[in-house]
């Protein structure tokens, strides 16, 4: 029998989850072997080099740092899949050598953004 993908998640996405009423990670927990970083901060640098060294995909945020050098002591790695817009904190040339594929959530700000502006618009007008 085929063992299960290692995934190593970063956030356990506990304030969302409650909000949300479920376990938000349920689906990935049926596809995969699920570790998730059981802190309130962030993984350490240190701490996400160890935690991918046998994992073969991560589901991190924007403050998790792949650069080369981590990227270089993941042999197994093969998926990084971002919870945030912008992939600038992954070296993707990096990856891209090793076949690693990245994933994002392109748009999910759009609406959020539009009426921030649109606020402050508002209130500069009003002048709040």
């Amino acid at each position: 029998m085929k063992e299960n993908p290692r995934v190593f998640v970063s956030d356990g996405m506990d304030g969302l989850a409650r909000r949300a009423g479920r376990d938000l990670l349920a689906p990935l927990r049926v596809a995969a072997d699920c570790r998730v970083w059981p802190q309130a901060r962030p993984p350490a640098p240190e701490d996400l080099r160890e935690a991918l060294a046998e994992a073969e995909g991560v589901l991190c945020l924007l403050t998790d740092i792949l650069d080369a050098e981590l990227l270089a002591g993941c042999p197994d790695l093969r998926v990084i899949s971002s919870i945030s817009v912008g992939v600038d904190h992954i070296d993707l040339d990096a990856a891209t050598a090793r076949g690693i594929v990245v994933g994002n959530t392109p748009g999910v700000l759009t609406e959020t953004t539009a009426d921030l502006a649109f606020a402050l618009l508002l209130a500069a007008g009003r002048r709040v």
